[in-house]
């Protein structure tokens, strides 16, 4: 990545993270029963997901799809290539939650490990998922 690329992919990512860590934040406020954890972690990484590929899509890689069933693929291929992605930022996350006991541990370590998983993130969807730019 280089320039311009390089401010919108790092912009993205930080709008991702916000409604990831958000969501985290809300589901934490609503829901402080058993595993409270995981399902915030789950939540924020869904609405994350869902805002980074569109962001990517449309405003990294310029893919274009002509239908609602080629869309999908992507979304299907773009989320299993943050599979291991994802395990980067739970596992950072996760570490810093039980390591040091503070929230703000917790949204630190899930700011590094998303930071780290989306820099891995980029390479794998350039080589993988958005290898052209779709329909024009």
């Amino acid at each position: 990545m280089c320039g311009l690329l390089t401010i919108k992919y790092t912009i993205f990512a930080i709008i991702s993270i916000f409604f990831n860590i958000l969501f985290q934040w809300i589901v934490l406020k609503l829901y402080k029963g058993q595993f409270n954890i995981y399902f915030a972690i789950g939540a924020g990484t869904l609405v994350g997901l869902v805002i980074k590929y569109f962001l990517d899509k449309n405003y990294i890689f310029y893919h274009k799809t002509e239908t609602f069933l080629d869309n999908t693929w992507k979304f299907i291929l773009y989320s299993f290539m943050g599979i291991f992605t994802t395990i980067i930022f739970w596992g950072i996350e996760l570490s810093f939650h039980f390591l040091f006991r503070t929230p703000k541990a917790k949204y630190i370590g899930a700011i590094i490990g998303l930071t780290i998983g989306y820099y891995i993130k980029y390479q794998l969807d350039k080589r993988f998922v958005f290898t052209h730019g779709g329909v024009k």
